[in-house]
């Protein structure tokens, strides 16, 4: 997207508006499939559950208690982050597409960005949990960070085999989902390659409860070891914005797999091809797709797996899903060879 001085000027308003949409469109979804999540991994377990709404009756109670402030924590920073970690999260909402549209922000940023964005968060929550001044924080914050330079290459990787596929089909840039959108991976692959790509939807599907910070890979948080980690301190206002933050990641990184790896809209192929219909058809298609990804890569793996040490986790990222994401990438350039 390129646009001139004034046009940009005068888009302003429209991406400060649209941004407060989003914002409140990824809160609600994301606190909507929280909801599903919980309920159906109590049906998994044998229980019943809370009720689908129950995240929104926390948010709201959270919103009305007390905010309190260790005495030797670090007040400023302490309450810094939480809004900086629920404010970078919503900024990812403006660069991914959603619900079947290009994204708000589409030509101001790619894939690469995103992936620098999806830090911040992390990083946020560990900014709090030091600043907090408490020993179990403390642990919890080492934790965070360990997990998130084990996850990050192999992610990398993934976005870069996608793009590298991209590459000899087009000059538009190959980082740009909006490209990959236009150009799907499973379109441009022969037989290796398409398994090239399940080898790297297999490694991002792996990736994702690590980002979310989901059983098995909740350590930072781990209530029963560490009383809720990097959390522990954190109540009221506070302790609401982190739980935002969480829940609209966990609906900004599963959209971001759909985005990679399914960029498809359902429209087309049932014959309706625009207006307010085709729109209303995609965005059902779409957070269909959101629920299946959540099932297979969140749902289901914290179902049946017990959370893993931190030394089992680092493993499982760095060497295992990074080798894994090697083969992907490797497939891919035999395909693009052949």
């Amino acid at each position: 997207m390129n646009l001139t001085g004034d046009s940009l000027l005068l888009s302003i308003p429209a991406i400060i508006i649209g941004s407060i949409i989003l914002g409140i469109i990824g809160v609600v979804f994301g606190l909507l499939f929280r909801g599903i999540d919980r309920k159906l991994v109590a049906h998994m377990q044998g229980r019943i559950g809370p009720p689908i709404i129950q995240p929104f009756r926390d948010v709201r109670k959270l919103l009305v208690k007390e905010t309190i402030i260790p005495d030797d924590a670090l007040s400023w920073l302490f309450n810094a982050a939480p809004v900086i970690c629920l404010v970078t999260t919503i900024v990812l909402l403006l660069y991914i597409p959603l619900f079947g549209q290009k994204a708000l922000l589409d030509g101001f940023g790619d894939s690469i960005l995103i992936l620098y964005l999806l830090i911040v968060p992390s990083l946020a929550f560990v900014a709090g949990g030091f600043a907090s001044s408490s020993p179990y924080a403390t642990v919890g914050a080492q934790r965070e960070m360990v997990i998130m330079m084990s996850y990050e290459f192999p992610l990398a990787l993934v976005i870069v085999a996608i793009a590298w596929c991209i590459v000899p089909v087009t000059d538009a840039h190959p980082f740009m989902l909006s490209t990959v959108a236009a150009y799907p991976i499973w379109n441009l692959m022969g037989p290796i390659g398409v398994v090239g790509a399940v080898v790297l939807l297999f490694a991002l599907l792996a990736v994702t409860p690590g980002e979310v910070s989901k059983v098995p890979f909740d350590i930072a948080e781990a209530e029963t070891e560490i009383a809720g980690g990097i959390l522990v301190e954190y109540s009221g206002r506070n302790l609401a914005l982190f739980y935002l933050a969480d829940v609209t990641k966990a609906f900004v990184m599963i959209s971001l797999v759909v985005a990679l790896f399914f960029p498809y809209n359902l429209s087309t192929v049932i014959g309706i091809s625009a207006g307010i219909p085709a729109a209303i058809v995609n965005a059902l298609f779409f957070l269909l797709k959101v629920f299946l990804t959540m099932f297979v890569s969140v749902i289901l793996i914290r179902t049946a797996m017990a959370r893993f040490k931190i030394s089992q986790a680092s493993y499982v990222y760095l060497i295992a899903m990074t080798l894994v994401s090697l083969v992907g990438l490797i497939l891919i350039e035999v395909n693009l060879r052949m």
